[in-house]
């Protein structure tokens, strides 16, 4: 399905990140996982690609950090020639009501989440072009679309997110790169999983479906604007939510 293609997945060490590098890799991308943090949980990522009979290598970069950012695009390009696929989900949340939040509270989430997408997308950008093909998929979030209490940084970002997709959507349609966003709900991972409870219960009960969703939900719906038969579909926001932003 992917055979042949160079697909570079941002913060891919664990939760949805994980998914959808495993679920590319499996349908035979060579994949990059890139994380900040943790190598050993991104080294488990690769191990679990490589189980599902792909191949990939990881890649440490702070995609907040300009230069290192541009160093990562770079070294990758050098040694595959080309990025097929980008897909931006590395993110932070550092969640305060507004009264309570600090400007370095904003700024980190907004860096991280929206000014590391863009400069993915930049430092990649001429390769896309020349391809004249290609799929960028930026990870968004419900919470961009519909606004959540405590998240103002994080809905901020998410949302500046579909702006960015729509707009380089636009720019790059010419040259037939596909730019979508996937914008997941409420998701079983690590963090939702420390999560008092009561807390989980009352989200759930937000949820049409009074399900949360799993990394593979959203990892499968990235599969496919990865994949050629999503070909003529650009600019769009899928929301992946159980029907949280009906």
């Amino acid at each position: 399905m992917l055979e042949n293609k160079i697909a570079l997945v941002t913060g891919a060490s664990r939760g949805i990140g994980r998914a959808i590098a495993v679920s590319l890799g499996e349908a035979g991308a060579y994949v990059i996982v890139n994380y900040a943090g943790s190598e050993d949980k991104a080294q488990e990522t690769l191990a679990l690609i490589r189980e599902k009979g792909g191949d990939g290598e990881i890649f440490k970069c702070d995609i907040a950090d300009e230069n290192e950012c541009s160093e990562m695009c770079k070294a990758v390009l050098d040694k595959h020639g080309k990025v097929d696929i980008l897909v931006n989900n590395a993110g932070i949340t550092r969640d305060k009501l507004v009264m309570a939040m600090s400007d370095k509270d904003f700024m980190d989430v907004i860096n991280t989440n929206l000014l590391g997408a863009f400069h993915m997308i930049r430092n990649l950008s001429r390769n896309f072009l020349k391809l004249k093909g290609g799929r960028i998929i930026n990870i968004a979030s419900v919470s961009g679309v519909l606004g959540n209490a405590g998240q103002a940084n994080y809905s901020s970002s998410k949302a500046g997110i579909i702006g960015l997709t729509k707009s380089v959507a636009r720019e790059f349609a010419g040259k037939s790169v596909c730019v979508n966003a996937v914008a997941p709900g409420f998701i079983q991972t690590d963090m939702t999983d420390a999560m008092p409870q009561s807390v989980k219960d009352a989200a759930i009960e937000t949820i049409p479906m009074k399900k949360m969703g799993q990394p593979e939900d959203i990892a499968a719906t990235v599969k496919f604007l990865a994949s050629e038969d999503a070909k003529y579909i650009t600019g769009q926001v899928i929301c992946v939510d159980g029907g949280m932003a009906i």
